[in-house]
């Protein structure tokens, strides 16, 4: 992507000329139309409506509100700080500066704990997001398992206020508490799910992260120490048959195994992302399994 005093801004007549413009200075398709519908006052999400009114001209303001959010984009800041929303799971999150971007991989780590299915529809299910940032898992498995009791933790009392607005909006009922990973809970729960910073401090990608809160990012010299510290702290906050999910880095899956099967966890795997990237690992905390391995 260009620099600010490189872009290029001529005058134009129509919503379709505007869109074109953006996708001529580097951004995707996706990008484009999200920020020419933000530009427009428009839903993000709804695309469809720039198919219908791509002829309809493009007013002065709204053309200069676009220009400005395709600055801000060729700066390297995220689509979700322009516009303020972020779709994660079907949930349309308010997101700013204060908490990480949710990634679509995150979904991933959604996906395997709603498979879990644990207990039934009767019985209450204490489940812990630790480090929830915008509150995209917790809001996102409140949302699909409404019988579960979802607390979600952080230590940031700006991301704990974005996580809460996100809540209230939406109608869930996720108890926040501010806190560092597990160390402000008792416990006992039945899932405790986690993406923790995991990048490492020395890490030549966090340059392009620079919109975003490093220390929601980075975590030791090789980006597992807040990793470390929750297999640490979780085998005693899980009830027997209670599970330890983690999102991790791209290359970290053999080492986060290797320190779950050394906590005395159980069932010890992994699960892959859209791109076959092994994107999540976790175990189930079986005790009297555990204290027979030892």
């Amino acid at each position: 992507m260009g620099a600010e005093s490189e872009l290029s801004c001529p005058t134009v007549a129509t919503i379709q000329a505007g869109c074109d413009w953006a996708m001529a200075q580097g951004l995707s398709r996706l990008e484009m139309q999200m920020l020419t519908l933000y530009a427009l006052g428009q839903n993000p999400q709804n695309r469809a409506w720039l198919l219908a009114h791509d002829t309809d001209a493009m007013p002065s303001s709204n053309w200069s509100a676009l220009q400005s959010c395709v600055r801000r984009r060729l700066l390297g800041e995220p689509v979700a700080y322009i516009t303020g929303h972020k779709e994660f799971y079907g949930l349309d999150l308010q997101i700013d500066t204060r908490v990480l971007d949710p990634r679509d991989d995150t979904e991933t780590l959604v996906d395997w704990a709603l498979d879990l299915e644990i207990g039934d529809r009767e019985t209450p299910q204490r489940v812990v997001d630790l480090g929830t940032g915008s509150g995209a898992i917790a809001l996102a498995l409140q949302h699909c398992r409404p019988h579960w009791q979802v607390t979600a933790v952080d230590f940031s009392e700006g991301a704990l206020a974005v996580a809460q607005a996100n809540a209230r909006r939406l109608g869930l009922g996720v108890t926040f508490v501010r806190g560092s990973w597990l160390a402000a809970l008792q416990g006992p729960f039945d899932l405790i799910v986690s993406n923790p910073p995991y990048i490492a401090t020395a890490d030549p990608h966090l340059a392009a992260l620079c919109h975003e809160p490093v220390s929601a990012l980075a975590s030791g010299s090789d980006g597992m120490d807040d990793i470390r510290t929750i297999i640490g702290q979780a085998p005693s906050r899980l009830c027997s048959g209670g599970w330890l999910m983690l999102e991790h880095g791209y290359d970290q899956a053999a080492a986060v195994r290797a320190l779950l099967t050394a906590a005395g966890l159980q069932d010890v795997q992994s699960r892959r992302d859209l791109a076959g990237i092994e994107r999540c690992s976790g175990g189930c905390w079986r005790p009297f399994l555990a204290g027979a391995k030892g």
